[in-house]
């Protein structure tokens, strides 16, 4: 019950037996919680039955709807708090992380004094492949916007390949994050950052998805583009700590 690795899905039945495969190959004793919204295309079905020949090491959260990327990962973090697991890391499904730098991730927090561990596009030895430019522009861009308006000290602030140690989680009041799509991984590292936690970045290579559809979209990219605006403005004032503070 060390390691646990949360895995949001939304249509996703063309990856989900390879990603749960790719993690269990690495031998490191993770263990996997997938976390799905009601996939239309199937995708719980599959972890069900992938579930019987790997009971006490792959979890199935069902919920109904798309209720949003932030939604899921509070659930999964609860989730595992509750049941005890000392490293908790948020994942894709659709192999844009690759599953075998969860190991770097772990080691960052477990052995080099990190309390947050980052799988960083934009430090050295980091890269992307197989994006087109406007969408490596944009993500780009929007690093640089964080860092400018929150000085938070993340070069990959947007990044959602994510490894907490639970007293991270513990620390942090779950139910006032606000946001559910671009901004939720922004405010988690923000919030661990203000309540004096140390972020480490790990360098990855971000490879675009091959299997299903972005979950991308203009409503994600505003969210994030005034959700920076109102957790900057919020930080000004002393009540923000108080809030975003676990009171346990």
């Amino acid at each position: 019950m060390e390691k646990l690795v949360i895995i949001p899905t939304y249509n996703e039945k063309d990856n989900i037996r390879k990603i749960i495969a790719a993690v269990f190959d690495l031998d490191q004793n993770f263990h996997v919680l997938i976390i799905d919204d009601g996939s239309p295309d199937g995708t719980g079905a599959i972890v069900k039955e992938l579930q019987v020949a790997n009971a006490g090491r792959l979890f199935l959260e069902e919920r109904t709807g798309k209720l949003g990327l932030g939604t899921a990962y509070i659930h999964g973090f609860k989730w595992a708090l509750a049941r005890g697991y000392a490293y908790i890391f948020e994942m894709d499904a659709d192999f844009s992380h690759p599953p075998k730098d969860l190991i770097r991730l772990y080691n960052a927090c477990a052995h080099e004094g990190a309390d947050v561990s980052v799988g960083s596009r934009y430090v050295k030895g980091g890269a992307t492949e197989n994006w087109p430019w406007d969408r490596a522009a944009l993500s780009y861009g929007a690093s640089v916007y964080v860092r400018l308006i929150t000085w938070l000290p993340v070069k990959d602030g947007t990044a959602g390949f994510v490894c907490y140690k639970r007293e991270v989680l513990e620390a942090i009041n779950l139910d006032e994050i606000q946001f559910v799509g671009y901004a939720f991984q922004i405010e988690m590292k923000f919030t661990a950052w203000k309540l004096g936690f140390k972020i480490k970045e790990v360098p990855i290579t971000f490879v675009e998805r091959v299997e299903g559809y972005s979950k991308m979209s203009k409503n994600i990219v505003k969210e994030g583009v005034f959700g920076v605006l109102k957790i900057q403005w919020q930080s000004l004032f002393r009540k923000y700590t108080r809030r975003v503070k676990s009171a346990a």
